[in-house]
């Protein structure tokens, strides 16, 4: 038999909710053979354990679990964290991946499925989340709003403001682009990336974080087209 080619240098850590024992033992096998760490679990209770003692890089979820299901549970991670999540469930009709996607999920995979391509999407994902080159990008400054891209930190009124990362990316957005109003598509495109898949309520509930995290932020919305970040002339 021939043995898969490791291919991750750094071990990265996948959570895997999933009370099917055969599935649980395919699924680890194939992940472990390309060289990540995997954590087995059986429901969203053991899952929410582990994400508060050791978070994982990524998680793949079961929708149909006991107790709570992996809708609510992705949403749970989702209002906290972007960390990369992928839906598995015997349930292949549309709406149930659009509410999957619309909830948090990066991406949907249909019961049954090949391990192989369970891989393929986990270092897709991977690829696409992570950082390719350093930005060596300045301090930008506007308004009371303070931003170093390469340590990634933000401060608001002189308070550092801990951002998940498309919360990072939107406001390094807006802050490059006073006073331009953005579309939802196009946020979706700039933040999440082309192969986006879900609805642009994430752009409305991203809005809907980042002024809750920054008080009295001029982050408006421009009716019927997306938001800006309105910057008064001379104001910066």
């Amino acid at each position: 038999m021939i043995e898969l080619i490791q291919e991750v240098a750094v071990l990265t850590s996948i959570a895997v909710v999933e009370d099917d024992p055969n599935i649980q033992r395919i699924v680890s096998a194939y992940l472990e053979k390309s060289g990540y760490e995997v954590n087995v679990l059986d429901d969203a209770e053991q899952g929410m354990n582990l994400w508060k003692t050791n978070p994982p890089d990524m998680w793949i979820l079961d929708i149909m679990l006991p107790g709570m299901d992996g809708y609510d549970f992705c949403k749970k991670i989702r209002e906290k964290s972007d960390v990369p999540i992928i839906i598995i469930s015997a349930k292949d009709e549309e709406v149930d991946k659009i509410l999957g996607l619309e909830l948090g999920g990066d991406d949907y995979l249909t019961k049954p499925f090949s391990p192989g391509e369970l891989v393929a999407r986990v270092k897709r994902l991977f690829k696409r989340v992570q950082p390719t080159s350093q930005s060596n990008e300045a301090e930008i400054q506007v308004l009371d709003l303070m931003i170093y891209p390469d340590e990634r930190r933000v401060f608001w009124k002189g308070q550092e403001v801990e951002l998940t990362t498309k919360e990072f990316g939107m406001t390094l957005l807006f802050a490059k682009h006073p006073n331009r109003a953005f579309s939802r598509e196009e946020l979706l495109q700039r933040v999440w990336g082309d192969d986006y898949v879900g609805s642009d309520r994430a752009v409305d509930d991203l809005v809907k974080r980042l002024r809750k995290k920054f008080t009295d932020i001029p982050l408006e919305t421009v009716w019927g087209y997306g938001y800006r970040f309105k910057v008064e002339e001379g104001s910066t």
